[in-house]
């Protein structure tokens, strides 16, 4: 117990039903406390009971009290189940950050010259503000110039102040924020981070208004302390005075958002920016059994910037997690459907059970196509379903276009997107052009019809020299874009398996040219084409403009829809370059999309990102993608591979019964298929903490456990059972997984077998990213069969 609680024989009745930890939280009183709150230990009950607990018990007028939380969600939680212990807690400040801001400005602005009436301005607002300040700057440019305002805010940082340079080190951002500020000042608005950033500079300013609301406020609460910002700390801390009894409630382990403006030092520095914190560690876990516990912190105890807890199962034993080593991401998808499969017609399960995890969102196509194959219900959390997002259909869009441009429908979506100054009139009178069915034989861009009645194609060619000169460069651009991705279809253009997607390394590369006058281009979208149809798609997504206008939404959604758009064209790679391999790729999304479910079914898969778990959790998890540049990306150093790790640690104890994870010997990237290396984080896992299945990658440490038991439960493709043996060639040469040598292409493992008219045909995949297929009966003796100590 702290010093500061009260003896046991004094617990009211109502904390009686708290652990001994939980209990010493409530009770605490007198200098500064940090909850640290373990994944599942119970943290917001402890909250709302220590709010109720001061009023009832301590005598604390409710109007002192000021709880903040990230979330109107939480901060209704919040106040809902304090008031049921104690009603007189619906009169305590119970709000988000950004709503106490707002609050505290309406009545408290004018310190500053602010009028309490105040609009707030949302990014799409501050965007069009940007973008009277920045003249001819694209609308690409203006976006990320208004992330960075907002990333400064987010750590206090004012547009002289020298630490600026972390934000962005060039001078004329400087300036443009300078003249953004004062333009806002002009205007009487504000904008998100001044609702953290103002209140603070309005306490420092007037020493007569800190000293009101530290009068008011005698007890100042703080949820989800690990996901504050460098603002909100400073606010805190100008909100607190000697006399202030301060509370923050986290965890270490799961500040994931720092890419948000979190600032995991809050939390670890809060004993040294308070002095006198007693810190009362929660490490009582009621959600997860005993074993998924040890895996999480057997990963998480890798971090150094971490304060130091071992959680404790309250649940007692179970069942130990399972590591699976699939050839390929076909693999995962089918051993993901079939282990959720068998668990509900075994009727172990639901699949409401069940929840996906993966660290992307464009990660959710493989399962959502296989899923529907299999009739397997499923929801997309925190995102559309793939088809569904925007960007994707914008793309299929160009496709449909593309393969058929009488199309209308696609026509009419993409031809002015982004704005080209082709404008609703211009396209109506392109739609009635093609109609009218004049001029056939005009030779329009057609896969197989060129120049017939309805060719929009051919009548936007008619209509070009009547039109305004923005207008005429906006279609043409458009125009060229599809006959150039129309030429690169047909095999006519430049080729090869990079077309279409430019390298960094290349002087040349659309990345890295210059505009004239020596002006370097703002980056492109990183999108590259690979075998099959993907170097089509991605030469179309990028010459229309369309991936540069989805990059341009902002930083961090932009990157998530041109990883979409990736996906997208590694999808295509599977089929062949050309008008029948296309045709078959839409038809192939065509069906998958007339195959979704009704959004109301009850009983459903989850498929989440990792970052959308927080706050969540499931009977079953699987995590997914384990490999190296996929989870963590292989940009992650330092303090961002931590936060990569406490990623993994947040997934992991997600999982209430059973946890699975799965890692491939290659996926796809960049429309083609490479060869990937295990997870950092499956290196650190404790041996004796997950049980693994399937074939060990080189170097890589297994669990002690017997040679049978090791390599059971393997899927090597997508009809191979979960408890089975690794598909084998008929001859019984080869299975799934054998390391080879090739005297021309170097290391390689066995990733497909199939049975073909001459015998069973092999296909292997190098470590150079190389596949070769070769018949068991005549080529086997130029592959040689190695033991993984040999390799």
């Amino acid at each position: 117990m702290s010093k500061n609680s009260k003896p046991a024989a004094q617990v009211p009745p109502y904390l009686e039903t708290l652990n001994p930890e939980q209990q010493e939280a409530v009770l605490h009183s007198g200098s500064p406390l940090l909850i640290l709150a373990g994944a599942g230990s119970g943290k917001t009950r402890v909250i709302t009971t220590k709010i109720a607990y001061l009023i009832r018990d301590r005598g604390m007028d409710p109007r002192s009290i000021l709880a903040v939380t990230f979330t109107n969600k939480a901060a209704r939680e919040m106040a809902d189940r304090a008031r049921i212990i104690e009603p007189r807690a619906g009169d305590a400040m119970l709000r988000t950050f950004h709503s106490f801001g707002a609050w505290f400005l309406r009545r408290n602005g004018s310190v500053l010259g602010l009028n309490p009436s105040f609009v707030i301005y949302d990014d799409d607002d501050t965007v069009s503000l940007l973008a009277t300040l920045m003249g001819d700057s694209s609308r690409a440019e203006v976006k990320h110039t208004a992330h960075l305002i907002a990333r400064a805010k987010d750590y206090f940082l004012n547009p002289d102040d020298p630490e600026l340079d972390i934000i962005e080190h060039r001078s004329s951002f400087r300036k443009t924020y300078a003249r953004y500020e004062e333009r806002m000042l002009q205007i009487g608005n504000v904008d998100f981070g001044d609702l953290i950033k103002k209140p603070v500079e309005a306490l420092r300013v007037s020493p007569e208004l800190a000293q009101r609301f530290r009068d008011r406020f005698r007890v100042i609460l703080v949820d989800e302390y690990q996901d504050s910002n460098v603002a909100q700390f400073e606010l805190l801390k100008a909100l607190c005075g000697p006399e202030t009894y301060v509370c923050v409630v986290g965890d270490d382990d799961q500040s994931i958002y720092r890419f948000r403006g979190a600032e995991v030092r809050n939390i670890l520095e809060f004993p040294d920016r308070f002095p006198g914190t007693e810190i009362v560690r929660l490490e009582r876990n009621y959600r997860s059994t005993a074993p998924i516990l040890d895996l999480a912190s057997s990963v998480v105890d890798h971090n150094e910037g971490r304060l130091g807890k071992k959680l404790r199962s309250e649940r007692g034993p179970g069942k130990t997690p399972t590591l699976a080593f699939l050839p390929d991401q076909d693999s995962e998808v089918a051993f993901c459907a079939e282990l959720i499969g068998q668990s509900v017609s075994g009727k172990t399960s639901r699949y409401s059970d069940w929840a996906v995890l993966y660290r992307t969102n464009a990660q959710s196509l493989g399962f959502e196509t296989e899923f529907l194959r299999r009739r397997i219900p499923y929801r997309v959390v925190g995102s559309l379903k793939f088809y569904e997002r925007e960007e994707v259909k914008d793309a299929l869009a160009l496709l449909s276009f593309l393969v058929n441009p009488r199309d209308e429908v696609a026509f009419r979506r993409v031809v002015n997107k982004p704005a080209r100054g082709v404008g609703a009139a211009t396209v109506d009178r392109i739609v009635l052009e093609a109609s009218a069915g004049m001029f056939a034989g005009d030779g329009g861009l057609g896969l197989s019809q060129d120049g017939l009645e309805g060719d929009l194609a051919a009548a936007s060619r008619r209509v070009l020299s009547s039109l305004s000169a923005k207008a005429k460069a906006g279609l043409e651009t458009f125009l060229s874009a599809v006959e150039g991705a129309r030429t690169l279809l047909s095999g006519d253009g430049p080729g090869g398996e990079d077309d279409g997607g430019g390298s960094a390394s290349d002087p040349e590369s659309p990345k890295t040219k210059s505009k004239k006058g020596g002006k370097k281009k703002e980056a492109a979208p990183d999108l590259r084409g690979g075998v099959g149809l993907s170097a089509c798609v991605v030469r179309l997504v990028q010459d229309a403009g369309i991936a540069e206008y989805h990059l341009a939404h902002d930083e961090i959604a932009g990157n998530q829809r041109i990883a979409n758009l990736q996906e997208l064209a590694n999808a295509a790679s599977l089929y062949p370059a050309g008008e029948e391999g296309l045709l078959e790729f839409l038809e192939h999304v065509e069906l998958d999309r007339s195959m979704e479910q009704d959004e109301g079914v009850d009983d459903a898969v989850t498929l989440i990102t990792l970052h959308n778990t927080k706050g969540l959790e499931f009977p079953r998890v699987i995590m997914t993608g384990l490999e190296q540049g996929v989870f963590p990306r292989d940009d992650k150093k330092g303090d961002d591979l931590e936060e990569e790790r406490r990623l993994f640690y947040v997934g992991a104890t997600r999982a209430m019964d059973e946890l699975y994870i799965t890692s491939c010997a290659q996926r796809r990237l960049f429309g083609r298929t490479q060869p990937t290396q295990p997870s950092l984080f499956l290196h650190e896992i404790t041996p004796d903490a997950v049980r693994i299945i399937g074939s060990c990658p080189y170097g890589f440490t297994p669990t002690e456990q017997p040679p049978a038991d090791r390599s059971s439960g393997m899927v090597p493709n997508r009809s191979g059972p979960i408890n089975g043996q690794a598909k084998r060639s008929s001859d019984g040469r080869w299975q799934v997984g054998d390391r080879v040598f090739h005297d021309d292409y170097g290391y390689g493992a066995v990733t497909n077998i199939r049975e073909g008219d001459d015998g069973p045909v092999i296909q292997v995949g190098f470590e150079t990213g190389r596949e070769v297929r070769f018949l068991s009966e005549f080529q086997s003796s130029r592959f040689m069969k190695i033991q993984a100590d040999d390799f």
